[in-house]
């Protein structure tokens, strides 16, 4: 099979003709019908700090996708033979505490499809079953595959009531994306996203979001004061991992507010506790992941019929293809990029 390979240190990967995975007797071998582009992805493609320190190569690169089950293991139930399928790509180790109190999205040993071990950008994949997700035939495989980012929208709206509030979202990456459209399927009043990106906040408008704003042309905390007579946002929501932006969003809030904070600063940040998180009052939810599958049957809900993400969808392209595509992701000018193997 063809897959595209992290074969060693430096920016760059490599598409190679490889032997399709075995499987074991928990796992299933999954045909890929369509796979995205994460900023993972992007990460260990650029072999930043953090993917030189985390990675042991080669590895198949890639960990959210949709496709068909071909081939099960012997110890493998509930599943058959042509299911669609997607993958929660975090494999929690199942014995902390965290896993035997229903928080393996938290475990304290993960390990990460497509970084620890091989992953979808590939014709076929091999999943453990108990991280396999039965998918409804009636959603698009280009929908499908984006379940996992999209769960980390899902779990970050989803830590404080929304209907009748006013959200901020800072960074319009694509989980800041469909995080806006989240919030307005959750019933928020109004939505402000904020983005130096002027390609990524037309796609916010189009996703939901009633105010865009772009910091480099006009004050964040100016705007939202101004809007809400003062009192500031009832919920911030923190994507970019952008230290300004979190100060930002802190002071953009009002009173007694709720941040959740999914967004990865480059370095240690420094803030103004007593006046920016304790005087006023302020919840900070940090986001990692999906609840294992709780999410998921949340996601599924929404993308049943009340929420529309095939706006965020701007490329879809060939698997030989992924220089371009990486390209396009480092120019900033793309939403979710989809490859099909």
């Amino acid at each position: 099979m063809k897959a595209l390979i992290k074969e060693k240190p430096g920016p760059g990967a490599a598409l190679r003709q490889v032997e399709i995975p075995r499987i074991g007797p928990h796992d299933v071998l999954v045909k890929v019908i369509a796979t995205s582009i994460c900023g993972t992805d992007l990460h260990i493609y650029n072999w930043d700090s953090w993917a030189a320190s985390r990675m042991n190569l080669p590895v198949i690169m890639g960990h959210e996708m949709a496709g068909e089950i071909v081939e099960l293991g012997p110890a493998v139930e509930g599943y058959f033979k042509g299911d669609y399928v997607s993958l929660e790509c975090h494999q929690a180790c199942g014995r902390c505490y965290q896993c035997c109190t229903g928080q393996a999205h938290i475990c304290r040993d993960y390990t990460i499809t497509g970084v620890d071990f091989d992953g979808c950008f590939a014709e076929y994949v091999r999943v453990p079953a108990a991280n396999l997700w039965l998918n409804s035939r009636e959603l698009p495989p280009e929908i499908a595959c984006l379940q996992d980012p999209l769960g980390n929208a899902v779990l970050a709206l989803s830590s404080a009531p929304l209907t009748g509030k006013n959200v901020l979202i800072t960074g319009c990456g694509a989980i800041g994306l469909f995080a806006v459209g989240v919030a307005r399927a959750a019933g928020a009043a109004r939505v402000y996203a904020a983005d130096i990106n002027d390609y990524r906040l037309e796609i916010a408008a189009q996703m939901g979001a009633g105010t865009v704003i772009n910091p480099r042309r006009e004050s964040l905390v100016k705007k939202v004061h101004a809007d809400t007579a003062g009192c500031g946002v009832d919920i911030f929501v923190e994507m970019s991992g952008n230290e300004s932006c979190l100060h930002d969003g802190l002071q953009a809030m009002k009173n007694g507010g709720h941040a959740a904070l999914l967004g990865i600063p480059a370095d240690k940040v420094t803030l103004d506790l007593a006046n920016e998180v304790v005087f006023k009052g302020i919840t900070l939810a940090g986001i990692t992941g999906r609840k294992i599958f709780d999410t998921w049957y949340t996601t599924a809900a929404l993308l049943s019929g009340v929420l529309d993400i095939r706006p965020v969808i701007t490329h879809r392209m060939k698997l030989e293809d992924y220089e371009e595509a990486f390209e396009i992701m480092k120019a900033g000018q793309c939403g979710k990029i989809i490859l099909y193997p």
